[in-house]
């Protein structure tokens, strides 16, 4: 066995002290490539016997010890009980391995430096190489598995035991990767090869060729990230709205976003500076996408779940980690680290900005405190720390509207509360299930609405939610009651609607959203609006029709109680309100209430998940459609945060809403106070004072002796239409490039030309 790298040096300082002064020589570029990816994946500048490093680093020894007792090699196994043919069996396999690695470099584990441990790892290690991981093999099951998580950890095992590997056994870790990730694998942007799978193949292939020596597989990697940093306009990749998909149909911020993000701050701190930097000025895209992209679906240290696919399914996992609840948290603030971590490769301005984001994350988020949060490792913990500690001031959370039309969210941010609205379209999918994921996500894209009030712990769809709420009554949205089987639609988001009007328009404050919904599964078919405005969320429905032979219902709220909530729920004439959560305005129907516990497993949804159960009590609102509805429609109006004297004052308050439109053809809403008239136009026609040549989303507003007026044309047709306000306007302060001004004076006329992105198209008006 070759002599540590550190065994070298000393050698080297004490001949130093009696030899004559050598040439100095450049430093080995690979050589401090492969420390630096060690500091990294390791991390750097924290005190070992210190928390939470020293519990952190002492519970990997207590893992690692477990393993290498438990660890009995077979033709088909590393360990009993675990074989390679199941999901992940081979790479979980290498993680086992890494986690002892990590038990031997690391300090205060308690077994660091043990000759015995590193023997079995090298074991494990030939082992793997001689029944499976090589070049022989031909690669089944799980292509991902061989793809990216067995090489991702094999390249971090051969760098962090970079010196006590022979040449043979670095030979074999760099001839398996390339084996099953082949250069054909990065030179074309399709298939499993895009954004964030992409990323990951390039860090294993970076990797290869570093702990190779092998100065083209680093440039193939550098090169081949170059398509993942244009905004894409289909497919896989982030858009210019800020939207990211991944699977094709489905938004994934916040899991695949995260792996991307966290993957591209590793390569481009990695490569900094050596002959192999990331140059692409494309990268500033990547940059970029922290505040226009991620930062606005981040919310006190959670990301919202509309963004996490099916892994809002997996909950407590079975797996060698701690117990740790894989929920709305857990993916922020993998998010947040991966920004963190970013930072390393961003400018001076950049750096200082994202700092305070994250600072603030950090502040307030106290359901799962994240300078503790059992998920990270050493290197995460110390930089987040690093942040922490910064002598910069926490940035607060945004008072603005975000809408992502590729994606088909909407995020709306108050002071008193921030919500989230999920809706699918012939773009993006229903739901998505796969690898035994999140089988009864069915009616995730059929306008759920999800929110949080400012001041409350944000673990409304982190306690247990997904295990044991009612999958048929999802907050906001209208669904036909018929039973729907497991994984019905298909998987990897395949279940998707024949529907194009999806979408809305925004000035950054308020907006108008909307959604041509079609049943999953179902004749139901409805048309939803959402207008996000000052304190509150006007809900409309119309247009609801379905002959499934079941009620159809919509669900005003279901909100998750806790273990036993007892949260006082108050009713009154055509108001409800929820202690410590907020109200419902409900003008018109018969609003039906239960309160329920439910019981669930996380394994109920997930079979990679643990049987464990759980009760969580539940607060429902729902208006009933009745079976077989035709042209039902309902309106209500969401208060979150609002107090009971709050809600019933709105409620009694007439003149607050004016209901201007809501059936097939116009929905559209009129709110004196704020100045505000907002309407969705599902086809050509007039509603209040604006009349549409086309389907449309227009908000309006007033502000004194001006106004603005924003469109957009969800269906993307690209076509011109036209806008007219039916009242004076003198003159136009400002418009778009892509807005013209037809005529003003006792009304006014834009024609818009829309382009295809759902943008949202505005100008400024001086009032006659």
């Amino acid at each position: 066995m070759r002599p540590t790298r550190r065994a070298v040096l000393l050698a080297a300082a004490l001949l130093a002290t009696t030899a004559p002064p050598a040439r100095a020589t450049a430093p080995d570029p690979y050589e401090t490539l492969r420390l630096r990816w060690l500091d990294l994946a390791l991390g750097t500048g924290y005190d070992p016997a210190a928390e939470p490093y020293a519990s952190r680093l002492a519970r990997t020894g207590e893992l690692a010890r477990a393993f290498r007792a438990a660890m009995a090699p077979t033709p088909t196994s590393l360990w009993p009980g675990h074989p390679y043919d199941p999901p992940a069996g081979i790479t979980q396999s290498y993680s086992r391995l890494w986690t002892m690695t990590q038990a031997y470099v690391q300090p205060g584990t308690g077994s660091t430096g043990d000759p015995a441990l590193l023997a079995d790892v090298l074991r494990g290690l030939d082992h793997l190489s001689a029944t499976v991981y090589n070049p022989t093999t031909t690669r089944y099951g799980n292509w991902w598995e061989w793809q990216i998580g067995s090489p991702r950890l094999l390249t971090d095992i051969t760098a962090a035991l970079y010196d006590h590997l022979t040449d043979a056994q670095r030979q074999a870790a760099c001839a398996a990767v390339d084996h099953f990730v082949p250069d054909a694998m990065l030179t074309d942007y399709s298939g499993t090869s895009t954004g964030a799978n992409r990323v990951d193949l390039c860090r294993s292939v970076a990797l290869r060729g570093i702990l190779g020596r092998a100065d083209a597989k680093i440039a193939l990697a550098r090169d081949a990230l170059s398509p993942v940093f244009p905004y894409v306009t289909r497919g896989d990749g982030l858009y210019a709205d800020g939207s990211f998909v991944q699977h094709t149909w489905v938004a994934y911020s916040g899991t695949y976003g995260q792996v991307m993000l966290d993957g591209l701050g590793r390569l481009f701190t990695l490569l900094s500076g050596s002959p192999w930097e990331v140059t692409d000025p494309n990268r500033q895209i990547v940059l970029d996408s922290v505040e226009h992209a991620y930062a606005p679906l981040l919310h006190d240290g959670l990301v919202m779940d509309s963004v996490n696919g099916r892994a809002v399914s997996r909950g407590y996992l079975k797996s060698d980690d701690l117990h740790v609840m894989r929920s709305d948290h857990f993916h922020g603030q993998g998010v947040i680290a991966a920004i963190a971590l970013l930072a390393g490769g961003a400018s001076p301005a950049e750096r200082a900005r994202w700092t305070s984001y994250v600072k603030g994350w950090i502040e307030r988020d106290t359901v799962t405190p994240i300078l503790t949060a059992p998920q990270f490792d050493v290197a995460d913990l110390a930089r987040l720390h690093a942040v922490a500690d910064a002598p910069v001031p926490a940035a607060p959370e945004p008072v603005a509207h975000r809408l992502f039309p590729a994606m088909d969210r909407a995020v709306h941010r108050r002071p008193a509360f921030t919500a989230n609205i999920a809706m699918c379209s012939d773009r993006i999918a229903y739901y998505e299930c796969g690898n035994g994921e999140n089988p009864r996500g069915w009616h995730t894209g059929a306008g759920m609405l999800s929110w949080w009030a400012a001041g409350r712990p944000t673990d409304q769809y982190t306690d247990w939610y997904w295990p044991t709420v009612d999958p048929y009554r999802l907050p906001g949205t209208t669904v036909s009651t018929l039973r729907l089987p497991d994984r019905a639609g298909g998987e990897w988001g395949a279940p998707k609607p024949d529907v194009r009007w999806v979408g809305g328009t925004t000035d950054g404050e308020y907006a108008a959203v909307g959604q041509h919904l079609k049943g999953l599964g179902s004749t139901l078919q409805a048309r939803k609006s959402w207008f996000c405005l000052a304190d509150a969320v006007i809900c409309l429905g119309a247009g609801i029709n379905c002959a499934d032979g079941v009620p159809v219902e919509t669900v005003v709220d279901n909100r998750n109680l806790g273990e036993g909530g007892t949260q006082e729920f108050v009713r009154g004439p055509g108001w409800a309100h929820l202690e410590g959560h907020g109200g419902w305005v409900v003008p018109h129907g018969d609003l039906h209430t239960l309160r329920e516990d439910r019981t669930g497993a996380w394994s109920d949804i997930n079979t990679t998940s643990t049987d464990e159960r759980a009760t969580r009590r539940w607060q429902t609102l729902w208006l009933d459609h009745g079976t077989d509805p035709v042209d039902a429609s309902c309106l209500y109006v969401l208060m979150p945060g609002a107090s009971r004297r709050a809600v019933a004052t709105r409620a009694a308050d007439r003149h607050w809403l004016t209901l201007l439109a809501n059936d097939t053809g116009r929905q559209a809403v009129h709110v004196p106070s704020l100045g505000v008239t907002a309407a969705n136009f599902w086809q050509p026609g007039t509603a209040g004072p604006l009349t549409s040549s086309a389907p449309a989303s227009v908000l309006l507003r007033r502000h004194g002796r001006t106004a603005t007026l924003r469109v957009s044309e969800p269906t993307r047709t690209g076509e011109p239409l036209e806008i007219t306000w039916d009242h004076p306007v003198c003159g136009v302060i400002r418009a778009d490039d892509s807005v013209r001004v037809l005529s003003t004076g006792r009304r006014t006329t834009l024609r818009i030309t829309p382009g295809v992105s759902c943008a949202t198209h505005g100008c400024e008006l001086t009032l006659g």
